[in-house]
């Protein structure tokens, strides 16, 4: 065996106890107190200091201790205050999977058209007017309506009649669609 390991062999067979109870006194937790005494212990041995006494080594591995549960306390303290932006926001509920999954829904605003399909969802995906699609897509308004009618249409003939409280094709021009 190398004298590091002889080192460390000696030191946590005579000084285990004492090394467990500066954690414990340092993190007030029996559990976490053993976690850090294993932690220091490697941090201590896995660098090669040379030769080392028993009174040394365990100067060293106190040192660790202290050092490792500041550590962590310093990255628990960062990680609260980032922790917010890591959850995932507060979502609407979605308005398709309030619809049964027998429908098929997905597969009839699939087999639409691609113009149709793309202006279906614009309008009531991403809840844009006439006449912002009209301007994201390069069509004159009467287009896009065109499109929306007849995808409206088309999807009446697949899923039966659609609940729409103001049909947005029938407000007039001057107005903007909502």
């Amino acid at each position: 065996m190398s004298q590091w390991q002889d080192t460390m062999e000696a030191l946590v067979r005579d000084r285990q106890r004492a090394l467990v109870g500066y954690a414990y006194l340092v993190c007030a937790d029996s559990t976490m107190a053993q976690d850090l005494v294993q932690e220091a212990l490697v941090k201590t041995f896995s660098r090669s200091r040379g030769p080392m006494t028993v009174p040394a080594a365990e100067a060293y591995v106190r040192r660790a201790i202290a050092t490792v549960y500041i550590d962590g306390y310093r990255r628990e303290q960062r990680w609260r205050k980032v922790q917010h932006l890591f959850r995932p926001e507060a979502v609407e509920p979605d308005r398709i999977a309030a619809i049964d999954a027998g429908t098929g829904v997905q597969e009839a605003i699939a087999a639409l058209p691609p113009r149709e399909r793309t202006c279906i969802v614009l309008r009531y995906f991403d809840d844009l007017t006439v006449r912002q699609i009209a301007e994201h897509l390069g069509l004159a308004t009467g287009t896009v309506k065109r499109y929306l009618s007849d995808a409206l249409d088309r999807l009446e003939l697949t899923l039966g009649p659609l609940d729409d409280e103001r049909d947005p094709l029938d407000a007039p021009e001057s107005e903007e669609v909502r």
